[in-house]
Parts: C-alpha cells; structure tokens; sequence
C-alpha cells in the first residue's frame, strides 16, 4: 500500500490527463471592464468580479446575496491576492483571488461548489449577420468573443476547425433541432464531453441567439438577447453555466461519507480519477490489485455526474460482491483466534 501510494504519487508529474474533461485555467481570475481607474470606478469593478467569481464557483445567481458572504462584500480584499489594470479597448481590471481562502469563505457561507474539473464543451456556433452567414471556427477572429465569455463564466471551450465539411454539417437547421444527430458525426474528432449548438442572428442592431445543449442524457435548451456578439455569447455560456452546475456542484455537509470502489486502475487513471474527486474530499483508503478504494462526501448522483466525464461505468449491485475474510479452523487446545473484521462494503463501484 505505502509502496503503492509514493509510486503513484512520484508519477503524478509524467502523467496525462486521459479523460475529456479540462481543468480550467485562471478560474480565480475575473476580468470586469471599466471607463477609468478612478478609485470608485476599481471598487465598483471589484464588487462586479466578485460576484462574477460567486457564480462562476456556484452556478447560483442567488448565492451573492448569501448572509454569510456579508462580510466579504463589504471588504473583497480579504480574499484577492492581487489586481491590476489592462489596456483595451475596452480596458479592463484584472483581479486574482487567492483559491484557498475564497473556497474557505464560500463553504463558511454553506455554498455549494462546483471545482476546476468540468466538462469539455464543443460548440457550433453560427452567425448570422448583415454581412452573411458564418461558422466560428478555431482560430478566426469571430471566435475571440467565444472565447472571453466562456473564460468570463469558467467553462472549457472547444471549436471545431469550421472546415468545408463541416460548414456543410452546421447549419441553421441542424443548430436549431432538438437532435444532436447530424452533429454528432462531425463532433467525433475532437472528444469533448459537452456539444453545444448556437444559432446567433443579428436584426436590427442586436442580437438574439438560440441554443441547445447535451451532456450524456440530458439535454438543454434556451434563448438569450444581447446588443452585440460578446454579449449574446456571455449570455449564452452564463445559461449553460447555470445548467450544467447543479450536477457537478459539492455543498458541504449534505451528504455523509461514502466509500467508493473503482476498478482497472493504472498510472494515467490514478491521476485523472484523483483530480476528478478533488471537489469531494477524496481519502485514499486501501489497494488491491488494480482496485482502489477512497472515502469520499458527496451524494451518489454527484458523484456519478463527475465520474461520467472520464467515462467510467457504474458496477451494478450485486455484480462485485464485496470480499470475505476467511477465518482458518481452531486447533483443539489452541488460543483462540480472533477474526479479522470484515473488509469495508463500497457503496459505489466504477470501473474504466
């Protein structure tokens, strides 16, 4: 077990993150514009990337105005580590909280949190404009706004390179369907956990936008309005933020610890399943074999969702009974032995 333990974590630093799903980058760091960085103007912009950094972490709309969060609105800097202004346009403050003591803070509020593992989301987005008709591919100019809004909201974003065979593939009426098929052909290629399909049109100097999502079984869907492509793009990554949290998030306390079983574990699957149960308080607990065995808080349809993005597949019960210890026959004469006690029952069992 201890030998275990340091080969794997002496690995950690050569190993790849085999799952689709991303950790994302700079997910303390908020960047709001601003007109000037006249002190009124830099507070007010810091009250706006905390409750930008709230949502991003909750998914909760509500969450800012949480009574125990009082003490933190009233003075962010408890918890930023640094801040500075970026030329534009538009100009911006640049504000770094420190993780440790925000994530202390969110959970003394009773706040769930949803952690830096997150699905991997491909999207096919087109644009309709007075110019024309175009596909956002990686890479192009129309993909900055993309971009920005899904670092503003703290999703992992992907684009397709919007190729002749895929421009073929995305259009208006296959983004608008309420079937993922004829996309799912084309999305293949890039493995992401996520598909998201937006249909953006502009009429009379704004912009409105469909969109549709699927994560595994669930799908989702909705509209949103905006005055110009960033903002119809913020407002449609924010409502895919806001959909897809509830599955993912970790609220401390509401569920009781749970001993959790994976099987076909190796160096590459250590690292991804260790950074996947980070949000979950995960205990190393024993070994055998290629089986592992962690002491985790969470619920069980938590701890699904967040498995689901590696692709591990549930054990069903009764498939992997759990093991029996056997106790060796008493000589006549002899001490008495003493069983050992019975090795812990998992009650959830994942294998890769």
């Amino acid at each position: 077990m201890r030998f275990f333990r340091s080969l794997f974590v002496g690995c950690l630093s050569l190993v790849s993150l085999v799952s689709h799903a991303e950790t994302v980058k700079s997910l303390y760091q908020v960047r709001e514009p601003v007109t000037s960085q006249a002190p009124e103007e830099r507070d007010q912009a810091t009250q706006r990337a905390l409750d930008t950094l709230v949502l991003r972490l909750t998914g909760d709309p509500k969450a800012v105005q949480s009574p125990g969060l009082a003490a933190i609105r009233k003075d962010p800097q408890q918890i930023i580590s640094q801040y500075g202004f970026e030329a534009g346009p538009p100009e911006v403050l640049k504000v770094d909280f420190d993780p440790a003591s925000t994530e202390q803070a969110l959970r003394r509020a009773g706040l769930s949190l949803w952690g830096a593992n997150r699905p991997s989301i491909l999207t096919w987005w087109l644009n309709d404009s007075t110019e024309g008709s175009s596909l956002v591919g990686d890479g192009q100019a129309s993909a900055a706004p993309l971009r920005r809004a899904a670092q503003h909201r703290g999703l992992p974003l992907r684009l397709p390179l919007a190729d002749l065979s895929e421009q073929l593939v995305a259009t208006a009426p296959n983004l608008e369907g309420t079937d993922a098929a004829p996309l799912r052909g084309a999305s293949d290629r890039y493995n992401a956990d996520a598909l998201l399909a937006v249909h953006a049109r502009e009429e009379s100097g704004q912009w409105q936008a469909k969109w549709h999502l699927w994560l595994g079984d669930q799908k989702e869907a909705g509209s949103v309005q905006g005055a110009d492509q960033a903002a119809v793009a913020d407002a449609v990554l924010l409502a895919v933020s806001q959909r897809l949290a509830p599955r993912f998030v970790v609220k401390p306390g509401s569920s009781g610890e749970q001993l959790l079983e994976v099987q076909g574990m190796n160096l590459e699957r250590y690292a991804t399943l260790g950074r996947l149960l980070e949000p979950f308080g995960a205990r190393l607990q024993s070994v055998d074999a290629d089986r592992i065995l962690y002491r985790v808080n969470g619920s069980a349809e938590q701890l699904r969702s967040q498995l689901s993005l590696a692709k591990l597949q549930e054990v069903p019960a009764g498939e992997a009974p759990a093991p029996t210890v056997p106790v060796q026959p008493v000589a006549e004469g002899s001490a008495t032995v003493v069983a050992p006690p019975p090795a812990p029952v998992p009650q959830l069992r994942f294998r890769w």
